[in-house]
């Protein structure tokens, strides 16, 4: 067989191969409106409700304590945090309440608040506490640890914005 046949009969099958592919796919296309979660355009951006925390302190009636989502998994916030962010290395307000190590042997009270757990004052890389690295006291949280917003999340009740059937642990 002559090579140059043989070159033009191989892109005449491939063409016809893509044609036939390239009508087979645009047959089987998918709208916009059908691509995401929401049943609606993917280019248009939903709008959250507006929403605003709970007013009571954390543990009263008005804000009680939130369950947690599953087993090990972190505290949510049960109040506002928008006057304590951005948590730096530098600031970081939540100490002021939960920095409490005298609180880790006894039970929670209410109106008391919850201090920071033993986990958070042991490097996670060493499973050592603080004391035995760098000279830092156990009384030092983790830097590991230390921004307290990469873990742990403020809740208020919102609508979510995609239908979910998530819940916390039985």
């Amino acid at each position: 067989m002559n090579p140059r046949t043989f070159i033009v009969g191989t892109f005449l099958i491939y063409a016809t191969v893509s044609c036939a592919h390239a009508e087979k796919q645009q047959a089987t296309a998918v709208s916009a409106d059908e691509l995401g979660l929401t049943k609606g355009s993917v280019f248009e951006t939903p709008t959250p409700q507006p929403f605003a925390y709970n007013e009571g302190m954390p543990g009263s009636p008005e804000n009680p304590d939130l369950k947690q989502a599953f087993p090990g998994a972190p505290a949510q916030i049960p109040h506002d945090i928008s006057g304590f962010t951005p948590v730096t290395a530098h600031n970081n307000q939540c100490l002021a309440c939960h920095n409490n190590p005298a609180g880790w042997d006894k039970p929670k009270q209410k109106g008391i608040p919850t201090p920071i757990p033993k986990t958070h004052y042991t490097d996670p890389a060493f499973g050592k506490p603080q004391a035995g690295l760098a000279g830092k006291s156990e009384q030092n949280l983790s830097g590991a640890r230390y921004i307290c917003t990469q873990c742990h999340a403020p809740q208020a009740d919102v609508k979510p914005l995609v239908t979910n059937t998530f819940g916390p642990a039985q």
